[in-house]
């Protein structure tokens, strides 16, 4: 074996081949994979092979979509067969809510390119007349899909790994990872067979990789312990059975095409044909979660006893789809380990804490996903980005909070939500409440519907008093749901009056020490603010692209207090805390520090916002501590708030008068009452999150992980006036560079009465496809739907007409000035 290499891979399933084959492509010409046990030991032996482009996140769909492509193109190159059957993929639905998931969903396909059919019940049954349809309601198909063969297609993979210079070891287990200072020393031990059970041998080597790669499968908790680090990585049962020959389908198919792979989600399941019979998938309630704390050594290509019983809705309900299989006998079960994480998507990039090592975790739908996950994370680990954005991807948008308990109750939620109605408003319910601030029990008393953002509760909306447990659950839809008219009112009083914003869930960062300074200046965008004052800026990625969103606070000369998206706390302090590391000898010691949870914070806006602080603020003089001289915008102050300290930061995130009210979070409960009580004659009223996302596009300020990521820069996001080009910064010669491919717009749209854009639909100009929103919803103060997005640079000029594409139907939409609402500020700077 060799034992110096460029990257070392460890996992030989599909996701393990794939990106051995991937770097290889890339121009990486050492490069070592190790299975522990023979190539598709893992979940890929028992894997259905089924290729679903449906998904509703703009990554994934992307990484589905070139696995599709991919994998018919390796039997030329490789001439291995991988077994792709394309038949297509029909998705059936017996709810008109159902038909607008997929029109939603069908925003997303669109924008990648992924081809898609509508079909009505009579055409699905004129096509194929053994699927009863007088009970739907219609049906997505794609053409493209289908299934393949996981081991053939792994296999061919493999031998393209060859080909290009790959060397793939068998029977060989990582045991041991330590980090020199400069490359992964990792201790490999010989597995040998031994009554029936691979067990370990005396025989150890030591390889020296620059780069390790993890593919680890339903090993990823074993992976984890070795590394030091936490993943929610945790395999779940899945069922699927096997039936005998169904003498109806065998006499269709003497005239006929197979089937494509047939999807009924209201009765959560897939089916698909196999040598004259079916194959049936169930998503059922109930599955469990197994190998919490690692995967026995007795396990290997081992399966569960199958557990009928809590399949029968399901097989009951193939039969009502597929009558003629209620008299088909079972031929073939099985109940294998697919591992899953809490949100359903792998975990993709490069590990907490750690230098040089990639993770490619928890795929619950892995042989989809493997020929996309290589080329992807081939990109990172050699181009330095993918030219997608991956952070919805990455293994740190779940904190150091996850607990194994946590992680396994949420991947059985996963498992059952496979086939759930995907509103873009959905909240799921498992593991809550776990995170909360103090005022969480008076929200909640007042109203609030919580969302959950990093594990935090965080108000969605206020609903009414008197509200069941269902009420949220009950409001969600695709269209304007039973929340809609609530955050319409919550954002009205934030125009009109004063409104009262829970956003403790920000994530907080302290930067301090000798090197603060110039660490700062050099690793974001913007010129940093004098002491008092504060700036919004980027740090950009080594490639020029935006990788976080800072408002910058300047306590003290080397003193700095940053706030960015409170849903990415452990994937934004990883990076700040890498770069002040790697450049401390350059600038200096710098202490970086998270205070997140040290720190509560309201925001208050509106006209009457100053109104309500002057009623509580402790002053010598507290008629003109809050006036435009001693507190101007984009300034902070420490103030008093009756007993309480408050790191006041006058900034709005909705475009109003307003501040931000950074608090110790022990405090809470007393500055809230305090507030509360004051705000009573000025008709203050709590705000949730919802309102808030449509304010801020009425200002067109740009949000991380919608307008901003690390597929565009900040001047593609059309920010130059936070791009300070006189200094050095990192990633400054890439973006300028890669230019301006497209551009970051705001659209007033006359949409349908009942539905505003979700941010995900694809923006036309006549036929052509110039661009997509990556925000959307609804403005009260121009009366209409509003989104943001990205469209060709001479889509972008303000006036230009565009449709977008809501629900399926494209609607007349115009391109505005950036902060339609207020284009001068003139309600955030006044004076009182």
């Amino acid at each position: 074996m060799k034992t110096h290499v460029k990257a070392l891979i460890v996992g030989g399933g599909a996701i393990g081949t794939s990106i051995a084959y991937h770097l290889a492509r890339f121009g990486w010409d050492d490069v070592v994979l190790l299975e522990r046990d023979e190539l598709t030991s893992g979940s890929t032996w028992h894997a259905a092979g089924l290729l679903p482009l449906f998904n509703m996140s703009y990554a994934v769909t992307h990484i589905h979509d070139y696995s599709v492509k991919f994998y018919k193109t390796l039997e030329e190159e490789t001439g291995l067969n991988a077994g792709f059957s394309v038949v297509g993929n029909l998705r059936m639905a017996q709810t008109d809510a159902r038909m607008d998931e997929y029109r939603v969903y069908a925003s997303t396909a669109e924008t990648v390119g992924v081809p898609f059919e509508w079909m009505t019940p009579a055409q699905i049954k004129e096509r194929w007349p053994l699927v009863k349809c007088d009970d739907l309601k219609g049906a997505i198909y794609h053409p493209t899909d289908g299934y393949i063969n996981p081991a053939d297609v792994t296999m061919a993979m493999a031998k393209g790994a060859r080909q290009r210079g790959v060397t793939i070891e068998r029977k060989w287990q990582a045991d041991a990872y330590h980090w020199n200072g400069e490359a992964w020393e990792v201790t490999c031990t010989k597995m040998v067979e031994k009554g029936g059970n691979l067990v370990p041998s005396e025989e150890q080597v030591v390889v020296t990789a620059e780069h390790v790669v993890t593919a680890t499968g339903n090993h990823a908790q074993r992976t984890a312990r070795l590394l030091g680090i936490k993943t929610p990585a945790i395999p779940v049962e899945h069922q699927f059975i096997v039936t005998e020959p169904d003498p109806a389908l065998v006499e269709y198919r003497k005239t006929n095409p197979e089937h494509p792979v047939l999807r009924d989600a209201d009765a959560k399941w897939y089916v698909r044909e196999e040598r004259g019979g079916w194959i049936l998938g169930p998503y059922e309630h109930g599955a469990p979660a197994r190998f919490e704390y690692g995967v026995p050594d007795s396990f290997r290509a081992d399966l569960f006893p199958l557990d009928l019983d809590r399949i029968e809705e399901e097989y009951m309900s193939m039969i009502h789809r597929i009558p003629s299989s209620e008299t088909v006998g079972l031929k073939d079960d099985f109940n294998g380990p697919i591992c899953y994480t809490p949100d359903g998507n792998p975990l993709v990039g490069p590990a907490p804490g750690l230098r040089n090592m990639w993770l490619a975790e928890g795929f619950s739908f892995g042989i989809t996903a493997a020929g996309g996950t290589g080329h992807y994370m081939a990109q990172m680990m050699v181009e330095g980005e993918a030219e997608i954005d991956m952070a919805s991807l990455d293994p740190k948008r779940f904190g150091s909070w996850v607990t194994t308990e946590y992680a396994a109750r949420k991947d059985e939620e996963a498992y059952s939500h496979v086939y759930v109605l995907h509103h873009p408003d959905e909240e799921r319910e498992a593991c809550r409440p776990l995170r909360t601030a103090p005022s969480y029990d008076r929200l909640k008393a007042r109203g609030a519907q919580f969302g959950c953002v990093n594990g935090f509760e965080r108000p969605n909306y206020y609903g009414p008093l008197d509200a069941p447990e269902s009420f949220d659950h009950d409001a969600r839809s695709f269209r304007r749901g039973g929340w809609w008219s609530y955050a319409v009112e919550e954002a009205k009083a934030v125009r009109e009056g004063v409104g009262l914003i829970d956003a403790s869930a920000f994530t907080k960062h302290t930067v301090k020490g000798p090197g603060a300074t110039a660490f700062l200046d050099w690793f974001t965008c913007n010129k940093l603010p004098k002491i008092g004052r504060i700036n919004l800026t980027y740090a950009l990625t080594p490639a020029g692209t935006t990788r976080t969103e800072y408002t910058i606070v300047r306590l003290a000369e080397d003193s700095y207090y940053l706030v960015s998206a409170g849903a990415l706390t452990d994937y934004d302090g990883d990076y700040l805390r890498k770069a002040a590391e790697d450049k401390a000898t350059e600038f200096g010691y710098i202490a970086v520090e998270d205070v997140t949870t040290q720190w509560g914070v309201f925001a208050i806006a509106g006209p009457k916002s100053r109104d309500v602080l002057k009623e509580v603020v402790k002053d010598a003089e507290p008629d003109t501590v809050l006036s435009n001289k001693r507190f101007p915008w984009l300034s902070q102050r420490d103030i008093e708030l009756g007993m309480c300290p408050v790191r006041a930061i006058r900034v709005a995130y909705t475009g109003e008068l307003g501040w931000e009210l950074h608090h110790p979070i022990e405090m809470q409960n007393y500055l809230f009452d305090l507030l509360e009580k004051a705000g009573e004659k000025h008709g203050l009223k709590l705000v949730g999150a919802r309102a808030q996302n449509w304010l801020r596009q009425e200002k067109s300020y740009r949000a991380f992980g919608n307008e901003l990521g690390r597929d565009a820069t900040p001047l593609e996001a059309d920010l130059p006036r936070f791009v300070d080009q006189s200094k050095a910064f990192q990633g400054k010669d890439a973006m300028n560079a890669i230019g301006v491919r497209f551009k970051c717009v705001t659209v007033l749209i006359d949409g349908p009465q009942d539905a505003d854009p979700w941010g995900a639909e694809a923006l036309y100009d006549g036929d052509e496809r110039v661009g997509r929103l990556t925000s959307g919803g609804y403005s009260v103060a121009f009366g209409k739907s509003i989104g943001m997005g990205y469209v060709s640079p001479d889509k972008a000029e303000v006036g230009q007409k565009l449709q977008v594409r809501i629900l399926g139907e494209l609607w007349s939409a115009e391109v505005v000035q950036d902060s339609p609402y207020d284009p001068e500020n003139k309600t955030i700077r006044v004076d009182g």
